[in-house]
């Protein structure tokens, strides 16, 4: 298929600017111009994703137009920030007008859904890797971090945990008798951005849970200089994941498997009768460092074995 960069551009990534108060110039010149509303500021986030690393090789391009703008939001979530538009860095090894077109509709379905404008970006030839920068805005001062627990904070989670781990092992040839619920998770996630924006004046640090709760909670305890105990069986679970606890003893699927994309925050317990949104305690925040985790009655050394990308 002949067709330019600019033409490829237009043909598949070009749409009408939805957010034009902040938008003010989209795809089309050497920039993008943006316009930051007094009092706010510019929460800004990026992903990649690469074929071999982390989706399958002819993996549905729709579903990976979803997910690559899925991740990037979620951080938006975490961040208590309103997502307002993204760039692309595109680069595919050749050009296929099938796979461009489900790609493009994959991210245009979920971006229309969260009135997120795509406003500039790249394209080049080469191994298939994807990359998206999104970018949202947050009232001063409400941001949500990393830094904010406090020693006695509950912690909580949203959705279950373990989901995407599961849907990960059945697309590598695990059975489960009713996967769509798992497999949707891993493909599709559903980033938490309404959570995200009620919980700003109620977490007091939270983060998307990426790499696994034993991992990404961690990253809150370091920054905020505590430690905390997890309780493993108030840890939200689908039966699927029940089930398959049951059958292989990995218990420790909803702890490290990663991709959940639910949000993970903290709470001082004076504000946790008056939580906005459905959620989960799962833990409490302590002053001696480190993550524990309470199971039948003993509390053991949680260590991290979340993903990893250079390990």
């Amino acid at each position: 298929m002949s067709i330019s960069e600019f033409g490829l551009i237009r043909r598949y990534f070009t749409r009408p600017l939805s957010n034009r108060s902040v938008n003010q110039l989209g795809i089309g010149d050497d920039c993008a111009l943006m316009a930051v509303p007094a009092g706010h500021e510019l929460a800004i986030t990026t992903d990649t994703m690469v074929e071999g690393v982390h989706f399958f090789a002819g993996a549905d391009p729709r579903q990976l137009g979803h997910k690559l703008l899925a991740v990037n939001l979620s951080d938006l979530a975490a961040m208590g920030a309103e997502p307002v538009a993204v760039t692309l860095a595109l680069t595919i090894p050749k050009i296929d007008a099938s796979w461009l077109s489900e790609f493009s509709q994959g991210m245009a379905q979920l971006a229309k859904q969260f009135s997120v404008d795509l406003i500039g970006g790249d394209t080049s030839s080469g191994p298939l890797t994807l990359t998206l920068q999104a970018m949202g805005l947050v009232p001063q001062g409400l941001a949500l971090k990393r830094s904010g627990a406090k020693v006695g904070d509950f912690i909580f989670v949203t959705g279950c945990l373990g989901d995407a781990g599961l849907g990960l092992k059945i697309e590598q040839g695990y059975y489960c008798s009713s996967p769509e619920r798992v497999l949707q998770q891993f493909h599709q996630p559903d980033p938490r951005i309404a959570e995200g924006l009620r919980l700003r004046n109620y977490a007091s640090a939270c983060i998307d849970l990426s790499d696994g709760i034993a991992s990404d909670l961690k990253h809150i305890l370091q920054h905020s200089g505590v430690g905390a105990r997890l309780d493993w069986d108030k840890i939200p679970r689908s039966k699927q994941v029940d089930e398959y606890i049951q059958a292989s003893n990995d218990w420790l699927l909803p702890l490290t498997a990663g991709e959940d994309y639910q949000l993970c925050f903290t709470v001082d317990p004076d504000k946790v009768a008056s939580i906005p949104i459905e959620c989960t305690q799962v833990g409490e925040i302590e002053a001696e460092q480190g993550l524990r985790i309470q199971r039948s009655g003993q509390i053991s050394q949680l260590e991290d074995k979340g993903f990893e990308h250079f390990s």
